[in-house]
């Protein structure tokens, strides 16, 4: 997935950040039911964070997933409760927040060479999850998994399998068998990356199919896979009824350049636009998307990290609901950069913020969008961030929150 490295030198160049703050303005009066809303909406914020723990490889220092209960107006975690499991180190809803999957990083389930998939019931009073059941995820080392908008159906990216495959999700919730298997197939991309930070070293896995994350458009129609190491991205059609994929014309684009290692992807708020984010150039791409036709069209292409020079590995990018200010984060750099997004979906590199702890995996903005959250993986921590709504800058608020090996971090709201 990544090559591992030592710790980043403590005194690497800090650009300066984006000033000012969003002034917050109280409302003077409320009609009383307006007000009982709102206070209910405050008593019923929950955070999950998954944590690698010794069932994968790298073994990890967590115990499975972390219920927090998130302090509205501070943004402060306070921890509530652990349940147990093998390196659940992604997360995923259903649309209507009524269960959670979590992918299983491991390389072995019920003596086949396999991760797995987890499905609980969640209940939305008390964060409590309810495990309904488990099941192969059909290929080793579960990366990713997603829900389609309808909540039928469960994605999951094997990264150590190199394959996708789609679960059929029941009534209640839990995961039945998979219902298609799809191998990535292609040549194993360039072997290190040839556009990125001067000095990059970040070389690893272009050995074979790694598929790195796994999710529908916003119409549910197209299914789109990231794989690192044969440096594509998949389209496929999907029959919404049976779950079973074809390949779309074209079936894949390649990499925005060689050797880039495609990772995370999101799409703007619109629809149109989708963002591939390249984890070994430290590259961000911007394509207009044809939901029709299930096209990418290239349009634009930066760094996350100008100016700098040496190895970095990207991670995840979040978008903000108002699709005007997008956060990439730096491994190895431990920064979070931040971007402004334009009316065609371009983007322009604002400012970065150093995330206060190592080899950030995951990053999430809370339900608000008024805190951000960083996984520090190597420094077993989560930090919290203000966010300032008129920039778009962050604000440390000082706030560490102990995790061991930290993977990924999710909402109920």
């Amino acid at each position: 997935m990544e090559e591992l490295f030592g710790r980043r030198a403590p005194d690497i160049r800090r650009r300066a950040l984006l000033g000012g703050a969003a002034a917050f303005t109280a409302i003077a009066a409320f009609p009383a039911a307006a007000r009982q809303r709102a206070n209910r909406q405050v008593k019923a914020r929950f955070a999950y964070v998954g944590s690698y723990t010794s069932a994968s490889k790298p073994a990890g220092h967590g115990e499975g997933i972390t219920l927090w209960r998130v302090e509205a107006e501070t943004g402060a975690l306070a921890p509530v409760k652990t349940f147990a499991g093998p390196s659940p180190t992604w997360l995923a809803f259903d649309p209507k927040q009524r269960f959670l999957y979590a992918a299983n990083e491991t390389d072995e389930f019920n003596g086949a060479k396999a991760g797995s998939v987890s499905a609980f019931g969640v209940d939305r009073d008390t964060g409590e999850l309810t495990l309904i059941n488990t099941v192969s995820s059909e290929g080793a080392g579960p990366a990713h998994c997603s829900v389609h908008p309808s909540g039928r159906f469960v994605f999951v990216a094997n990264y150590g399998g190199g394959n996708i495959a789609v679960l059929r999700v029941g009534q209640n919730g839990g995961l039945g068998a998979a219902v298609d298997v799809k191998g990535d197939e292609g040549p194993p991309g360039n072997g290190r990356p040839i556009e990125g930070p001067p000095g990059n070293f970040s070389i690893s896995d272009h050995d074979g199919p790694h598929a790195h994350m796994i999710a529908s458009d916003p119409s549910g129609n197209f299914v789109l896979a990231n794989d690192l190491g044969l440096d594509r991205t998949f389209v496929w059609r999907l029959d919404t009824q049976s779950g079973k994929l074809t390949p779309a014309d074209p079936p894949f684009v390649p990499a925005a350049s060689p050797g880039a290692g495609p990772r995370h992807f999101a799409f703007h708020p619109n629809g149109r636009i989708f963002y591939n984010l390249y984890e070994e150039a430290s590259q961000l791409a911007v394509y207009d998307w044809d939901a029709r036709k299930g096209t990418l069209s290239l349009k634009q292409k930066t760094t996350t990290l100008p100016g700098y020079e040496g190895t970095n590995y990207t991670s995840e990018i979040v978008i903000t609901p108002n699709g005007r200010t997008m956060y990439l984060a730096n491994r190895l750099h431990n920064s979070v950069a931040i971007f402004s997004v334009g009316s065609d979906g371009r983007v322009r590199w604002l400012a970065e913020e150093w995330t206060r702890g190592d080899y950030p995996r995951n990053i999430a903005l809370d339900p608000s969008g008024r805190f951000l959250y960083v996984c520090n993986h190597r420094s077993d921590n989560v930090t919290a961030f203000r966010v300032h709504g008129s920039t778009g800058a962050l604000t440390f608020l000082d706030k560490y929150v102990a995790v061991g090996s930290p993977a990924v971090i999710t909402f109920l709201d």
